[in-house]
C-alpha cells in the first residue's frame, strides 16, 4: 500500500476509536502519532532491506507481528505514563493495521493474501534486499500505473478516491486537527 493509503485507514480508525472511547475527535499530537505510526513500518524495514541489505525484505522486522505487539504496548504505556494515552493509543492503532493492510493488499493485482510476511523472523518473505530504495519505489509506481490505467484498475481507483474522500471529511468533522486555530479577538465597547 501507498503511504497515503496507510495513513487514511489508520486516521479513520482512530478517529472513530478517540469518538466511541473518549467522545471526542483527535487532536493535534493524536494526529502526529497516527502519522508516524501507519508509516512506522516501511520507514523501517524498506530502507534496512532495499538500500543496506541488512533485512531479507521491506516487509520484516516492523511488519511483524511479534514487533507490532511489543513496541505498541511499550509506547501505549509509557504514553499513559506522561499523561497521553490518545497519542500512544493512536500511535498503536495505526501501526497494528499496517502489517495487515500490506499482507491483503496483493489482491488488488490479483495476486493471494499473504498473511505469512507478518510471521518475520519465523517465516522470511521474497528477498528484495539491497535491490536499491529507488529501483523498488519505481517498480512499485509502474505497477501501480499499469493498474490504475487498466478496466480492472478503475475500481482501485474508486476505491481510492471513497477513501481518501472519506478520511478528508472526517477530519474536517474532527475540527481539522494539526492546522492553526485562528484567534478570535473579543471586541468591547471601548475599542
Amino acid at each position: 500500500m501507498w503511504p497515503w493509503e496507510h495513513f487514511a485507514v489508520g486516521y479513520i480508525a482512530v478517529s472513530l476509536l478517540c469518538h466511541l472511547l473518549w467522545r471526542r475527535s483527535p487532536d493535534a499530537a493524536t494526529l502526529a502519532a497516527v502519522a508516524l505510526g501507519s508509516q512506522f513500518p516501511d520507514l523501517v524495514d524498506k530502507p534496512l532491506a532495499w538500500e543496506f541489505g541488512v533485512l531479507s525484505s521491506g516487509i520484516s522486522l516492523a511488519h511483524s507481528v511479534f514487533t507490532v505487539v511489543v513496541l505498541s504496548v511499550v509506547v501505549v504505556l509509557l504514553a499513559r505514563r506522561r499523561g497521553y494515552t490518545m497519542v500512544g493509543f493512536g500511535f498503536a492503532v495505526a501501526y497494528a493495521l499496517h502489517p495487515p493492510m500490506d499482507a491483503v493488499h496483493p489482491i488488488v493485482y490479483g495476486e493471494p493474501v499473504n498473511f505469512e510476511v507478518l510471521l518475520w523472523p519465523l517465516v522470511t518473505h521474497v528477498n528484495d534486499s539491497g535491490t536499491g530504495f529507488l529501483e523498488n519505489l519505481t517498480y512499485f509506481l509502474s505497477r501501480t500505473v499499469e493498474l490504475a490505467s487498466s478496466p480492472e484498475g478503475q475500481a482501485y481507483v474508486a476505491f481510492e478516491v471513497a477513501l481518501l474522500g472519506f478520511a478528508f471529511v472526517l477530519w474536517l468533522y474532527d475540527g481539522a486537527p494539526g492546522l492553526p486555530r485562528p484567534h478570535r479577538r473579543t471586541y468591547t465597547l471601548d475599542d
